[in-house]
């Protein structure tokens, strides 16, 4: 039987599949707003921009399932703030529009090139998509970005899509989940002619997460023949993906020889240059205030994705306005310390000794000898106080692996670390750096 939801209905269900904490600190705020959805889009409102982000990264599928259960169809979900008018894509291209066959893609109005930052790591990611964003269609079709989950690729995705609609072109932004369920939904209810007229007549398609067609063979069959028709009307496709079209299983090779044939681009770890840059840019924006040493203590303790940053300072953002707290080093330490005790399980001693080795051109059985040269001594203090603050290793573990007699000359080279890193400010930036990369590198 068809139900009618109100946000009491949606909040009843809601309940039901969420944890207590959960449900009362974000989900319970949620007020859909019935008279501005449709069976295309519901719309939410919430009170801040941090609980409509975590909201929308952590339970947009409930809710789509929600809605699909009780009112037979399965709609975009959009989180909001109040007194907010997000932009839709039939807001702002309805005039391009056929038949009233407004897609109303939903864009995340923060995800902009100029909200994104730049780092070695991206740079080629970044320029490929503003190239892509300022001629759709001549310049590398289709693009396609790929790397690790919470590098930016969304982020990059979406500022095209943002872009693209303030030069009022059709956009479809959609992940390959929901280009799926879209393609099954108009299957089964025999509608296929509206769905090719959402996917074929768009002047962008932005795809996210492309390996998920892996073993999908009908809905394959369909991307492909999407796929082309709008590459030979020089519409522009852009894909996102954790690795090269060529490495993906269970995609047909007619599928990745077209994936292939425009420009891949890598986005990499951040280094920590950018790492910090990130969390300035993100604290900035929603306002937050955070000191120098608390954002290098977020920097260096955290693995580079994105996502894992927005949710920290969505934890902040809780507890200074939901609790009353002040930000400090001290609060920080404690929303990391889960994230901080599982990195020290994985992190072990030989890892910490083979990447000072990497890094400062020092061999490993140098590192564990007795030699007393300038560059072997300071590279083996390295070693302590990494080995101390990455591990669960204790002082006389330290001393043994490192062949000393005993674990006070470990403390006295964690004490003599401590006061370079104050005094001394490359020192402490070959720390940070060191520390960043063994963390990533066991993430």
């Amino acid at each position: 039987m068809i139900k009618i939801l109100t946000t009491k209905d949606i909040l009843l269900e809601l309940e039901k599949e969420v944890s207590q904490n959960e449900y009362n600190r974000y989900l319970k705020q949620l007020v859909y707003k019935k008279a501005s959805s449709n069976d295309q889009v519901a719309i939410f409102e919430v009170q801040n921009k941090f609980i409509a982000n975590f909201i929308k990264t952590k339970y947009t599928s409930l809710l789509e399932d929600i809605f699909e259960k009780n009112e037979n169809y399965k709609p975009e979900i959009v989180i909001r703030i109040v007194g907010d008018k997000k932009r839709t894509q039939s807001d702002n291209s309805s005039s391009k529009q056929n038949n009233n066959e407004a897609s109303n893609t939903i864009l995340n109005q923060s995800f902009t090139f100029e909200s994104f930052v730049v780092g070695s790591s991206n740079e080629m990611a970044y320029t490929a998509s503003k190239a892509v964003a300022d001629k759709p269609g001549i310049l590398y079709n289709p693009l396609f970005i790929y790397g690790n989950t919470g590098l930016g690729k969304t982020h990059l995705l979406q500022a095209i899509g943002n872009d693209a609609i303030e030069k009022d072109k059709t956009v479809i932004y959609v992940t390959v989940e929901q280009f799926m369920n879209d393609f099954l939904f108009s299957m089964k209810n025999k509608n296929m002619e509206h769905f090719k007229a959402k996917y074929r007549k768009c002047d962008l398609l932005l795809i996210d997460d492309i390996q998920f067609l892996s073993g999908k063979e009908t809905t394959q069959d369909e991307f492909f023949h999407t796929f082309n028709e709008l590459h030979t009307a020089n519409k522009q496709i852009v894909m996102t993906a954790d690795k090269l079209p060529s490495q993906i299983a269970g995609i047909e090779e007619r599928l990745k020889s077209r994936f292939e044939h425009g420009l891949k681009s890598h986005i990499l770890a951040p280094e920590l240059e950018t790492k910090i840059a990130i969390i300035e840019k993100k604290s900035e924006l929603n306002g937050i205030h955070l000191t120098k040493e608390i954002i290098n203590f977020i920097a260096t303790n955290l693995d580079n994705s994105v996502r894992e940053i927005e949710g920290v300072l969505i934890q902040i953002n809780a507890k200074i306005n939901l609790l009353g707290q002040d930000i400090s080093l001290e609060l920080v330490q404690s929303l990391l310390k889960d994230q901080i005790k599982q990195t020290k399980e994985n992190i072990k001693l030989p890892d910490i000794i083979n990447m000072v080795s990497n890094e400062l051109n020092i061999k490993p059985s140098d590192l564990k000898s007795s030699k007393r040269t300038v560059n072997v001594v300071n590279g083996r203090r390295i070693v302590i106080y990494l080995a101390r603050e990455l591990t669960h290793n204790s002082m006389p573990d330290i001393a043994k692996f490192l062949g000393m007699k005993d674990h006070s000359s470990v403390s006295k080279n964690i004490s003599k670390a401590n006061e370079l890193r104050e005094k001394d400010e490359n020192f402490r930036l070959i720390i940070e750096n060191l520390k960043n990369k063994i963390i990533n590198k066991e993430s």
